[in-house]
């Protein structure tokens, strides 16, 4: 049997989300955002990290979900990538999950869109699914289309 692995869980528009806990640095509250002009709508600003300038996704907007209520400040999950930290921004936060390989399954036939490229499976806990993000695809902020 192989060793469980560790996932850091939030929750999105009523869904159950995980990213390897390994690639996340630290999860805060929400955090005063700069808008960034002219940015993809997937990036919903800046935050300052202790001094370090961090970029923010919406990441029900990266995945294409309805947006969250205006008064619902949002929570960070912040993730470390090749080009310094990101940070995701979550409905609410879960709880470190311990998953064996047993109940992973790939993403069903009938996922459309992109949650089709950015969910790498699903693993089948007792009470729910835990749909597991790709963070390399996630972080990368589709360009706004010139024209």
């Amino acid at each position: 049997m192989s060793e469980p692995k560790q996932y850091c869980t939030f929750y999105l528009d009523g869904l159950f989300f995980g990213v390897n806990v390994l690639g996340v640095q630290e999860v805060i509250k929400f955090q005063p955002m700069t808008q960034v002009p002219l940015a993809s709508p997937v990036v919903s600003g800046l935050i300052n990290l202790r001094g370090q300038i961090v970029t923010a996704i919406d990441l029900r907007r990266r995945l294409e979900l309805e947006d969250r209520e205006e008064n619902t400040p949002p929570m960070n999950v912040v993730v470390r990538t090749d080009d310094g930290p990101v940070s995701l921004l979550v409905d609410d936060i879960g709880d470190v999950l311990d998953v064996s390989d047993d109940t992973f399954e790939p993403p069903p036939p009938t996922m459309k869109g992109i949650a089709r490229e950015l969910i790498t499976g699903v693993h089948k806990l007792d009470e729910r699914l835990l749909l597991i993000l790709d963070m390399a695809k996630v972080v990368q902020v589709p360009q706004l289309k010139e024209g």
